[in-house]
């Protein structure tokens, strides 16, 4: 492991293009839960599947039972970022890294310092009314609000500006992405399975020096790429 760490340290001070691309698994360390470990969201009971809850058709036809689910396991309003974080916002600083592709909806990244955060799934700190587009940013409205949050200008169902299930992703996002990956001379994803697509498509833009892979489970990726360690990003970046 630690040789793998030298090697990871040598690449980045190499390169000065660096892209990271990131899933749950960056933001677990700071207690917020992933979706497809052992103890994740998919494989604890409930009334119906989590993905059915978080589906496009579910929030129209059963807003109320979606926020339910939402407000008790999607919103963590106390979550604070992590060694991963803080490291990666300390790189773009450095000007190595050059964007951060996440598949999470925290905000944490942005908490830490990062710029340029492209989220792929949007973000539960936007907020927006369907009636009559009125934002609301913050966790704190759809918190305090009882049931289904109501615009407090027109009424209408506010609901978080993230990318449910059967929805797609901004096609504006989706090319920022694969411009930044496509000029990346390293491309280092993290905490994620890559099972999730078309977000997990993207890495195929990827024509660089150096792809790195840091989760703790293999991943479809690992045989292509030229470092991988198999353990919490967190605790890799608090060494680099």
């Amino acid at each position: 492991m630690n040789e793998n760490i030298e090697k990871l340290k040598n690449a980045i001070e190499e390169c000065n293009y660096i892209v990271f691309f990131g899933g749950a698994g960056v933001s677990t360390e700071s207690g917020i839960p992933d979706f497809r470990s052992t103890d994740g969201l998919y494989n604890q009971k409930y009334k119906y599947p989590p993905e059915t809850i978080v589906s496009h058709s579910f929030f129209t036809m059963r807003t109320e039972e979606f926020y339910e689910f939402y407000k008790d396991k999607m919103l963590f309003p106390l979550a604070s970022p992590n060694a991963a974080h803080r490291k990666l916002a300390e790189l773009e600083e450095r000007g190595k890294l050059k964007a951060v592709v996440t598949q999470n909806i925290d905000g944490l990244h942005q908490a830490a310092g990062s710029k340029e955060v492209l989220e792929l799934h949007g973000s539960v700190l936007r907020n927006y009314c369907l009636g009559c587009g009125k934002r609301f940013d913050g966790l704190d409205y759809i918190m305090k609000s009882e049931g289904v949050p109501k615009c407090d200008n027109c009424g209408g169902v506010v609901r978080p500006d993230v990318v449910l299930y059967e929805e797609g992703l901004d096609s504006s996002i989706l090319a920022r992405t694969m411009e930044h990956i496509s000029k990346a001379d390293m491309l280092i994803i993290g905490g994620t399975s890559l099972a999730v697509y078309p977000a997990a498509g993207m890495i195929d833009y990827f024509h660089g020096k150096y792809l790195v892979v840091i989760n703790m489970a293999p991943t479809p990726r690992d045989k292509s790429a030229d470092i991988v360690i198999n353990d919490k990003i967190g605790q890799v970046f608090a060494q680099l």
